[in-house]
C-alpha cells in the first residue's frame, strides 16, 4: 500500500510563492499518474493539477494555469506543486493522490491513496 505525505504548506502574503511536496513510500511511485487537489472550508474538494508517470504530460485547472507548476522527481519518490502569484482564494488544504482512472479524469472518485493534506493560507 503506497502512502503519500504532503509537506511545505504555510502562511504567505498575496503575491507570494510556496512549494508543496508529496512524498510516497514504496518502490512503485514512478509508475503512477498523480494529482493535486484542494479543499477550502465549506467547499468540495477540487482538482488543481495532474502529472503523468514520466512527467511528460501535465494538466491544470483553469484557476491555477500559468501560476502553478506540477513536477516530479521519480528517484526521490516525490511530486511537487510550485505555487506562484498566490491569491487569497487559493487558501485551502492541498492533497496529493494517485490517479486510478484515465488520464484527464478530474473527479475525486478517480483518485485514491490520499495524503493527509497540507494547509496553505494566503493573506490579503
Amino acid at each position: 500500500q503506497v502512502q503519500l505525505v504532503e509537506s511545505g504548506g504555510g502562511l504567505v502574503q498575496a503575491g507570494g510563492s510556496l512549494r508543496l511536496s508529496c512524498t510516497a513510500s514504496g518502490r512503485t511511485f514512478f509508475s503512477y499518474n498523480m494529482g493535486w487537489f484542494r479543499q477550502a472550508p465549506g467547499k468540495e474538494r477540487e482538482f488543481v493539477a495532474a502529472i503523468d508517470w514520466s512527467g511528460g504530460k501535465t494538466s491544470y485547472a483553469d484557476s491555477v494555469r500559468g501560476r502553478f507548476a506540477i513536477s516530479r522527481d521519480n528517484p526521490k519518490n516525490t511530486m511537487y506543486l510550485q505555487m506562484n502569484r498566490l491569491k487569497p482564494e487559493d487558501t485551502a488544504s492541498y492533497f496529493c493522490a494517485i490517479l486510478r482512472g484515465r488520464w484527464g479524469s478530474r473527479g475525486t472518485n478517480d483518485y485514491d491513496n490520499w495524503g493527509q493534506g497540507a494547509q496553505v493560507t494566503v493573506s490579503s
